[in-house]
């Protein structure tokens, strides 16, 4: 029987980035599920300051050398790999000259939020699916990790709905603390629309803070997972208006099994692969 798969996006992955709480189980989450008997493939952003010939990235020619067109402007898009060998799983990593060679993830050394956070999330969240499409790699669940891949859920539920790749995925979004200091670019909903996205599906991020992105991130996924105890207001009320189903935050460290239940209760029943 084939295996289940499940793809995973996250922002920030250890050991290529300094451990936090979202990177941490970006990295062992993928190693737990794939030792459950599923097949994994997870992603990340090739930032500027991960070392390449430390962790012995390198380019994947057979997936790079695509375009992908954000306000109008062709940006190439270059893949990369590395392994994490004691966990016998690979990370592909999106890359790009202009959104990812600086040395930093989204703030500049005085602190203040790089500008172009909005078309690197543009860029990372297409980069990844489109990829997948090239691998021929259809998910049947994805989960997202951090706000960074809060457009995953939206190109899901709108530019890629009708694609056989994605046909039958479900998408889980996990959210964590903020570490986003100020709001992205103004006109972040405008440049999504020039994807043929409707108004009405990017409402929540008129105005693009840390909360909107969330929301409109848990607004067009299947499921959602709470990544840490408490949040704000705004954010405790979305995740109450959705009525989704939701994983409440565990502070246990064997958290394995309650990921994978979740992943099993969110895919059909009946053309389950998840199911013993």
């Amino acid at each position: 029987m084939e295996k289940p798969r499940v793809l995973y996006i996250s922002q920030e992955i250890t050991p290529y980035l300094p451990e936090n709480h979202m990177s941490t189980i970006a990295r062992n989450l993928p190693q737990g599920i794939q030792e459950r008997g599923r097949e994994i493939r997870t992603f990340m952003p090739r930032y500027g300051l991960i070392n390449e010939r430390r962790h012995q990235l390198h380019e994947v020619i057979r997936l790079s050398g695509m375009n992908l067109i954000i306000d109008d402007i062709d940006h190439p898009l270059i893949i990369k790999v590395a392994s994490i060998q004691q966990a016998r799983m690979q990370v592909y990593f999106i890359d790009n000259e202009e959104y990812f060679k600086r040395k930093s993830l989204y703030h500049d050394p005085e602190g203040q939020i790089h500008a172009d956070n909005d078309e690197r999330m543009i860029f990372f969240c297409r980069g990844v699916l489109e990829t997948v499409k090239k691998l021929g790699w259809s998910p049947d669940v994805i989960h997202c990790h951090g706000w960074l891949t809060g457009l995953v859920p939206l190109y899901l539920k709108t530019l890629y709905k009708d694609d056989p790749i994605f046909a039958n995925s479900k998408v889980v979004y996990s959210t964590y603390e903020n570490d986003m200091k100020g709001n992205l670019d103004k006109n972040l909903s405008k440049k999504i629309l020039f994807d043929d996205i409707s108004p009405e599906a990017v409402e929540a991020i008129k105005k693009p803070t840390f909360n909107n992105v969330n929301i409109l991130a848990m607004q067009h996924a299947d499921a959602i997972i709470k990544g840490q105890k408490s949040y704000s207001p705004e954010l405790e009320k979305a995740f109450e208006a959705f009525e989704k189903p939701i994983l409440e935050w565990d502070q246990e460290d064997d958290y394995m099994d309650a990921y994978a239940d979740f992943y099993d209760s969110i895919v059909d029943v009946e053309s389950s692969i998840f199911a013993d």
